[in-house]
């Protein structure tokens, strides 16, 4: 199901449908969409880069007052906004925001009533990631870097910040069925030694997520370079010499 599911977002990246809606869900009395509805927003906004909202709706569940719930439904509104506008998304400069506390249809499954829905328009041409035209248009045997991969300290845990680029990823395997790639790990700082094998581990999540999302193992390869390959020599001169060693990058390997 998972997998369909992120068929289907690659497909609407690439055609226009008119207007569509977006839900995010929020457990009991929480104002900040749930950990399910941050990874499916993440997902969907890998894919939907160009589009314009035009209105948002918070609804509550039927528990405590008609006064308490429309504020919540506000706050809910909110801080879906708030997400939205870090993510870099188009608002309407006439954009509606309608919050409801209990005077809607609801569900009788609470948790189904506790949402913000997104309206928005698709946009009317064709639309690919930068990433995915950086594969479209790179060689066999070119790298190209993954952008905004982060890792918690020291881990191949992935910050869930950074799904939406993964999903890009998958969505540019998705276009290219006959692509194969390396994924390579790098790590900055360690003149000789990649302690407990980071940079590999890190290369092994990406793998393992394309893994999980219906790329075929046949089409992808891991490798960790340790710091054998930095963009900045080593001890590196700023932070950001850091980062820029500290990074993940796709060897096409054929098209």
């Amino acid at each position: 199901m998972k997998a369909k599911i992120i068929l289907l977002l690659c497909f609407i990246s690439f055609h226009c449908r008119g207007q569509q809606q977006f839900e995010l869900f929020f457990d009991f009395n929480k104002d900040f969409p749930n950990e399910q509805s941050i990874l499916n927003y993440n997902q969907w906004i890998a894919n939907n880069k160009e589009i314009e909202i035009t209105e948002m709706r918070g609804y509550c569940d039927s528990i405590d007052t008609q006064d308490y719930n429309k504020k919540l439904a506000e706050r809910r509104i909110n801080s879906v906004k708030l997400l939205v506008e870090k993510s870099q998304l188009k608002l309407n400069n006439n954009i509606q925001s309608i919050a409801f506390g209990k005077e809607f249809k609801q569900s009788k499954i609470q948790a189904e009533n506790r949402k913000v829905t997104i309206f928005y328009n698709e946009s009317k041409k064709p639309i690919r990631s930068d990433l995915s035209e950086k594969i479209r248009n790179s060689k066999v045997g070119e790298t190209v870097q993954l952008p905004n991969i982060y890792f918690f300290n020291n881990s191949a845990r992935i910050i869930p910040k950074s799904e939406p680029v993964l999903f890009e990823l998958r969505c540019a395997l998705e276009e290219n069925p006959t692509l194969k790639i390396e994924i390579q790990g790098h790590i900055c700082c360690q003149k000789v030694f990649d302690v407990n094998d980071v940079s590999l581990s890190r290369a092994r999540a990406i793998y393992m997520f394309l893994l999980r999302n219906a790329i075929d193992k046949k089409r992808m390869t891991f490798k960790g370079y340790g710091s054998s390959k930095p963009i900045h020599p080593i001890p590196e001169k700023s932070a950001q010499e850091e980062d820029e060693n500290r990074r993940v990058e796709i060897m096409i390997l054929e098209k």
